[in-house]
């Protein structure tokens, strides 16, 4: 749960900087934290700047193919299909989140938010060899504010989002 947290923790620093709530760790077989990072895909204007997929390739660049595959992928929200492919196309282990892309689309839908441009499917069926767990039902309510903070701040600052 701790990695979990620090998920969290990331998306919370995500949208304090401008960016979509989301954060993700890499952490290796023995509990090492290897690397970690958060949503950039506002402040970069690049839409392809998802934590999971950061780290999936600093993966690539760092770890062994063997530590790659023993590797877990903590994050705060289920990978989407970008993600989840590159996830399995550089051979990392283990994913863990703490909300489904399902939760998500259905508060994005309760706050008349625009769906995504990019079917929500679950990591499996994209990548069907990964092992997955999620969503935690305890980090629920905390996803579920940040992603709410999406559509006030919205609202005060006159944007669609």
């Amino acid at each position: 749960m701790t990695h979990l947290r620090r998920c969290v923790e990331l998306a919370q620093e995500a949208w304090h900087a401008g960016d979509f709530p989301f954060g993700s760790v890499l952490v290796a077989s023995d509990g090492t934290v290897l690397a970690e990072e958060r949503n950039r895909e506002v402040t970069t204007a690049d839409e392809t700047r998802h934590p999971e997929f950061e780290l999936a390739r600093w993966a690539a660049a760092h770890l062994t193919a063997q530590e790659r595959r023993d590797a877990t992928v903590y994050t705060s929200g289920e990978h989407c299909p970008m993600c989840a492919a590159a996830h399995a196309w550089v051979g990392l282990g283990r994913i863990v989140y703490a909300a489904s892309s399902e939760q998500l689309a259905s508060w994005r839908a309760g706050m008349g938010i625009a769906p995504s441009p990019v079917k929500p499917l679950p990591i499996t069926a994209i990548a069907p060899g990964v092992i997955v767990a999620g969503p935690v039902p305890e980090l629920e309510e905390p996803m579920r504010e940040l992603h709410h903070r999406i559509r006030r701040s919205s609202f005060q600052s006159g944007q669609e989002q």
